[in-house]
């Protein structure tokens, strides 16, 4: 990988209707999940048509919604990206319990991890899928 210290931040977009749920993932991630990615910017979205608004504009590297999100889940959001967006990055969908995995799957997510919220598991998920991003 590229040294990087210079290489520019990764942008990763965190959905939730619930501020303690956007909370509990930017701490279990921090800003440098992994020492060869670079650092991470969050942004921090309440509802689903700033999360269409930002995914439209581009430069995100990341998505991660909450699929108990109200009204809207981040299955359906997921869904709705992985269908409109050309270039969508991936997608983590927060389920409700384990066995909600399968419904990632629907929604075209690359990958789903459960509540409550286990910072070791989200931070390999999340270094999986960015360490893919960045250019070598």
């Amino acid at each position: 990988m590229s040294d990087s210290r210079t290489t520019a931040p990764l942008k990763v977009l965190v959905y939730s209707d619930d501020v303690n749920t956007r909370q509990q993932v930017i701490l279990a991630l921090g800003r440098r999940p992994h020492p060869d990615l670079p650092e991470v910017e969050y942004v921090e979205v309440a509802t689903e048509p700033v999360v269409i608004a930002n995914l439209d504009a581009g430069g995100i590297d990341l998505v991660i919604l909450d699929g108990e999100a109200v009204p809207a889940g981040g299955m359906g959001i997921a869904k709705q990206l992985k269908d409109e967006i050309a270039h969508c990055p991936p997608v983590v969908v927060l389920t409700g319990r384990p066995q909600d995995a399968w419904l990632a799957t629907w929604s075209r997510a690359e990958a789903a991890v459960p509540h409550p919220i286990d910072p070791i598991q989200l931070a390999e998920t999340v270094v999986g899928l960015l360490g893919s991003r960045v250019v070598a």
